[in-house]
This record gives C-alpha cells, sequence and structure tokens, in this order.
C-alpha cells in the first residue's frame, strides 16, 4: 500500500469529490480515478461509494480514512522533526487550548513563539474540557493546555505545570442564586457541566470534596459561548475560571456566587503525550507558555 494512495483517499473523502482530491493532492481526476481503483483491488474492497453528487465513503473507506489520518499526520510532524533537529525551524504544531488559556497565554505565546519562529505555522483550537484528552490521545493535537487532571497516567501523559487557577461558581447576574452563601443551597439547582460526560465535570468535583452528591444535570454543553448564554439567561449554575467569569466580556450577564466553600483549585498545564518524541518546536513553544505565564502572572 503506497503513501500517495493514502493521501489520495483521505483527499477524495474529506473534498467529498475526486475532482477537488485532484486540485488538492496534484493529480490528474484520471489518475486520482486509477489510484483509488487499485487500492480497492488490493484490499479487496471498496472505499468510495460514487454518487451524483461526489463520493462517499464505505465502511471499510471509513476505517481506512482514520488510520490513513494517523499515518500521514505522524509522517507530517516526522519531516517536521528531521527538519527541526537539522536547524530549520520550520512546520506545523498543533494546540487545544481551553478558553482560559486562549485569553491569558495564548495571546503573548504566539507574539514572542511567532517573533522567534517565523515558519513555524500554529494551529490553535479551543477545547473546553482538555481533561479527557481525547484530541491528543488520537494525535489531532501536539499539545494540550489545559486543566491538569487528577490521576493523570504517567505511562501516557507528561504534565508541566503554567499557572493556577480557582474554578469558581457563576449564576445569572441578579438571579435567584446569585448571592447564594453555600453549596448546600444550590444541590437542587440545575447545573451546566462542561464537557462529553456528566459523570466527570468540574462541578461534580467541586461538591465531592466537600462530601456532598453531585448536582443534578441541567446541560451538557463543550462550548464557553454556550456555557455563558445557558448561565446568563436562566436559574443554571456553572464553574468557570474566575479570571473568565470577572472578565468584561462575562462580567455584565453573570456574577460569581459567594460560597463559603470557595471554588476548585486548578493547575493549568501543558500536557504532551508520552510515547511521541518531543520535537524541537513543542520544547520551545512550552518555553514560551511559560514566560507567557509569568507575565500573567506579575499582572494578575
Amino acid at each position: 500500500m503506497k503513501l500517495l494512495a493514502l493521501k489520495v483517499l483521505v483527499a477524495a473523502i474529506e473534498e467529498g469529490s475526486l475532482r477537488g482530491a485532484a486540485r488538492q493532492v496534484g493529480l490528474s481526476q484520471p489518475a486520482m480515478t486509477k489510484i483509488v481503483r487499485e487500492l480497492e483491488v488490493e484490499l479487496g474492497a471498496s472505499m468510495l461509494v460514487r454518487t451524483t453528487q461526489g463520493v462517499l465513503p464505505t465502511a471499510q473507506g471509513k476505517v481506512l480514512y482514520e488510520h490513513a489520518l494517523k499515518v500521514t499526520r505522524e509522517l507530517g510532524s516526522a519531516v517536521d522533526q528531521i527538519s527541526q533537529l537539522s536547524g530549520r525551524m520550520a512546520g506545523e504544531l498543533s494546540v487545544g487550548a481551553v478558553p482560559l488559556a486562549v485569553m491569558l497565554l495564548i495571546p503573548e505565546t504566539l507574539r514572542t513563539f511567532g517573533g522567534e519562529f517565523p515558519d513555524i505555522r500554529l494551529k490553535i483550537s479551543e477545547e473546553l474540557y482538555i481533561a479527557q484528552l481525547q484530541r491528543l490521545r488520537r494525535g489531532e493535537v501536539d499539545v494540550a493546555i489545559g486543566g491538569i487532571p487528577a490521576g493523570l497516567v504517567s505511562g501516557e501523559f507528561a504534565a508541566e505545570p503554567l499557572m493556577t487557577t480557582s474554578m469558581v461558581v457563576v449564576a445569572r447576574k441578579g438571579g435567584q442564586f446569585a448571592k447564594a452563601t453555600s453549596l448546600k443551597q444550590l444541590l437542587k439547582a440545575k447545573w451546566v457541566y462542561t464537557g462529553s460526560k456528566a459523570d466527570s465535570g468540574y462541578a461534580k468535583a467541586l461538591f465531592e470534596s466537600h462530601g456532598m452528591p453531585a448536582p443534578p444535570v441541567g446541560a451538557l454543553v463543550n462550548s464557553t459561548l454556550a456555557l455563558l448564554s445557558i448561565v446568563s439567561t436562566g436559574e443554571t449554575l456553572a464553574l468557570m475560571p474566575r479570571q473568565i467569569a470577572v472578565h468584561p466580556l462575562a462580567a455584565p450577564f453573570i456574577s460569581v456566587v459567594p460560597v463559603i466553600e470557595g471554588g476548585l483549585d486548578l493547575t493549568v498545564g501543558a500536557i504532551i503525550r508520552s510515547d511521541s518524541a518531543v520535537s524541537p518546536a513543542i520544547r520551545h513553544f512550552i518555553a514560551h507558555l511559560h514566560r507567557a505565564a509569568h507575565q500573567t502572572s506579575l499582572h494578575g
């Protein structure tokens, strides 16, 4: 199986047509069709279904597509690392970051890192609930910046602390829960949980740390905007970093609830896979993150 055939399959599925894939890969459409047919003969299964609107992957095509993505990503990463080890700091670095990091660390890091290494393309994506680390595990991002989960398995991930924050309880400004003074008063309120599962959210961790059961789930979101919209327009509660809760963009709509128990302390760090070679670009990027974190602490 040739690498070109995998690239062709990935392009065809992502573009939804052989014509679009041909433009992306730089081949003629007949050449693309020939490569796909040879791949299907080699594997003894159809990879694509031709329709009047383009192409769709078969079940077998979806399986190969997922593995082909990993192969092409790993190869691209290897090429970048070899280039960087040879002294040419170029390539692409993909970063997944929680909103707090996007707001406080990324701008300064982009400024200093981009100034020192202008030939490295930075791809930043916001990840609201970084604890599950799924994109990092799949190799879709090179570095994850977010709350370091308790019990992080060192054999799979390595984490480097950058800064600390407190996840505070927030409610609609002027709402019925805005002046609550204890978590016990909020046990029956509906909460907005973040992530893909309610059983691993910060709200659950906060209540359980004080010997109380997790509060009921009012909504489950994976978007900062969705969390702010739901809390600011109803009578649901949520946890978010204090720095975001008091930010001028959020403060007019939500209030930090003054519960006596306080918030949930959280260490924000840079997390990478332990089983992957750490490229010079990643090492330099983390160093610039530390500089940004230091600047934030000086002005915080």
